[in-house]
């Protein structure tokens, strides 16, 4: 039945999302069929507008629409926040409270699946202490985040600047992305020296 293969292609294409089992994608494949076809072509406009103009900020790597983020252009350059993704940006912000600029690795070290430092933006984060008072380490609790953060530590002490890891508000093994406003706000604001 071509109909049906159409509604297991979507399914299938839905299923390649982060977090998207199998029974989810058949769910959004099904909401698809029940959009009316205006509503099916603004949702197709939308992924398409976000692939033609959401890029990485040319300082910190975050997601932006411009050549550089707002965040890089209007806040204090002295303390850089160092996250693994740029979701992580977005939930360190809905914490309110951070007045610095963040640097975005896309990534933290994992030998084991051949991520070292070169793989990461380790090199354009050494390219920004001019300048910078201190580095915030606030990369996932887990067994990679803690070895990018003690790996940059390392990297950063010997030039004088000082680094601190966030609190351990955040339980080890978790995400970032998943902690709620106040516990990223008492992690930042309770950070250590490493």
């Amino acid at each position: 039945m071509k109909q049906l293969d159409s509604i297991l292609r979507l399914a299938n294409k839905f299923s390649k999302l982060p977090g998207v089992g199998a029974k989810t994608a058949q769910r959004y494949a099904y909401g698809v069929i029940d959009m009316t076809e205006s509503e099916a072509e603004d949702f197709c406009d939308a992924i398409m507008e976000v692939k033609r103009s959401v890029r990485y900020c040319s300082v910190c790597g975050n997601l932006t629409d411009k050549e550089v983020c707002d965040i890089c252009e209007k806040r204090d350059r002295s303390v850089i926040c160092v996250v693994a993704y740029p979701k992580d940006v977005l939930a360190l912000e809905r914490a309110a409270g951070f007045s610095g600029v963040y640097h975005v690795l896309h990534g933290t070290l994992n030998p084991l699946e051949g991520r070292g430092a070169n793989d990461i933006r380790i090199k354009e984060l050494l390219g920004r202490l001019d300048g910078v008072s201190e580095v915030i380490m606030a990369t996932n609790p887990d067994v990679e985040g803690e070895a990018t953060a003690m790996y940059i530590a390392r990297l950063l002490k010997p030039l004088g600047v000082k680094v601190t890891r966030i609190a351990q508000g955040i339980s080890m093994g978790s995400d970032i992305e998943y902690a709620d406003e106040i516990t990223l706000s008492k992690a930042l604001d309770a950070r250590t020296e490493i």
